[in-house]
C-alpha cells in the first residue's frame, strides 16, 4: 500500500503526533528518451495539478530497493529496476498544525523495458491518480507542474556511466565482408555490423573474438592482425530501458573463416538475429544499413 505523499515532497501526513516525526521514503528518477516517469497527487493532497517522482514509504524491515520497485509498480503498473547507488535527500518540513516533519528521500536510479505498456495507476484510493510519460523540457520550464523534489532529483541524477571493450573483425569473401544483424535486443536494431562482441575480465581479445563470431556465425575465425580501434560515445537508453552514458570501444581484427563455410547464427535470443555475406557495393550505395563501425572498418582496409 502506498505512503501518502505531502503537498510538497510526497511524504505522509500523520496526524497521531504533531511535534516531530521522521519518515524515510524512496523514489525512482526514471527516464526514456527525452521523458521522465511521473505520478500526479491525489486530489485530497494537492488540489491543483502537481505531479512527483513515483515511489512513497519504506515498511519496516523493508530495504529501500524493494520498496520503490513496489511503489512504482503500485503507481504507475510498471515492473522497474533500480541501480545499486542512490542520491539521498533530507528536509524539515514544519507547519503549526502538523508540527515539524523530518523527510528522508532515497531516490533511486530507475529504468524500465523498451516494451512495457503504457504507466496506469494501479492501487485503488492512493496517493496518486494518474501516472504518465512527461517531456523533460515540460517539465525543467514549468509548463508541467511539479513538487520540488522532481527538480531537484532530476539536478542530482547522472546516467549510469559504461564501457565496453569489444573485438570486432574484418573478414572479406572475394567483393562481400561477413556481418551480423542486429536484433530488438541491441542498440541500433536492424542495422548490420561487424562480428564479434563483448571482451569478458581476464579473457584476450583474440580468444573472445573467436568465441563471439562462434557464437554469431557458427564458424572458427583465423584471427591475423589489430586493424584499428574505434570508439564511440553516446547517451540514450540501453536495450534495457536504462539510461546510460556509454562508451564502447572496439577492436578491429583482419580475420579470415574457411573458404566454403556457411554462416549460421548460434546464439538464441542474442544481440545479432542474421547474419550473411555482404556486397560492399551495397553498403556504399546504402542499399544495406550498416553501423559506423562497419564504414570505419571498410576505410581501414
Amino acid at each position: 500500500m502506498s505512503h501518502v505523499p505531502d503537498s510538497e515532497s510526497g511524504d505522509a501526513p500523520e496526524r497521531r503526533d504533531l511535534r516531530r516525526r521522521q519518515r524515510v521514503a524512496a523514489y525512482a528518477v526514471i527516464l526514456r528518451d527525452d521523458r521522465v516517469l511521473l505520478s500526479r497527487l491525489a486530489q485530497y493532497l494537492s488540489t491543483t495539478e502537481r505531479w512527483t517522482l513515483p515511489g512513497g514509504g519504506i515498511d519496516f524491515g523493508e530495504h529501500p530497493r524493494d520498496a520503490v520497485v513496489r511503489e512504482v509498480y503500485e503507481e504507475t503498473g510498471l515492473h522497474a529496476e533500480v541501480g545499486d547507488h542512490a542520491w539521498i535527500d533530507s528536509a524539515l518540513i514544519g507547519s503549526e498544525d502538523r508540527g515539524e516533519r523530518h523527510a528522508v528521500r532515497i531516490v533511486y536510479d530507475g529504468w524500465v523495458g523498451a516494451d512495457a505498456p503504457e504507466p496506469r495507476v494501479v492501487e485503488t484510493n492512493g496517493s496518486t491518480v494518474d501516472a504518465r510519460w512527461h517531456r523533460l523540457d515540460d517539465v525543467l520550464s514549468g509548463s508541467v507542474p511539479v513538487v520540488q523534489l522532481v527538480h531537484d532529483a532530476l539536478e542530482a541524477h547522472m546516467p549510469t556511466k559504461r564501457q565496453r571493450l569489444a573485438a570486432k573483425a574484418l573478414i572479406r569473401r572475394g567483393d562481400r565482408i561477413l556481418l551480423a544483424r542486429l536484433s530488438v535486443h541491441a542498440v541500433e536494431t536492424g542495422r548490420w555490423t561487424l562480428p564479434g562482441g563483448g571482451v569478458d575480465h581476464g579473457e584476450s581479445p583474440e580468444t573472445a573474438l573467436v568465441r563471439e563470431i562462434g557464437e554469431e556465425a557458427g564458424l572458427t575465425p583465423t584471427v591475423r592482425t589489430l586493424l584499428g580501434v574505434h570508439d564511440a560515445h553516446l547517451t540514450g537508453n540501453a536495450p534495457d530501458g536504462r539510461r546510460e552514458d556509454f562508451h564502447a570501444v572496439n577492436l578491429v581484427y583482419d580475420a579470415e573463416v574457411p573458404d566454403h563455410a556457411e554462416p549460421v547464427v548460434r546464439e538464441v535470443d542474442g544481440t545479432t538475429d542474421a547474419v550473411d555475406w555482404i556486397a560492399v557495393a551495397d553498403i556504399a550505395a546504402g542499399v544495406v544499413p550498416v553501423t559506423d563501425l562497419v564504414r570505419f572498418a571498410l576505410a581501414l582496409d
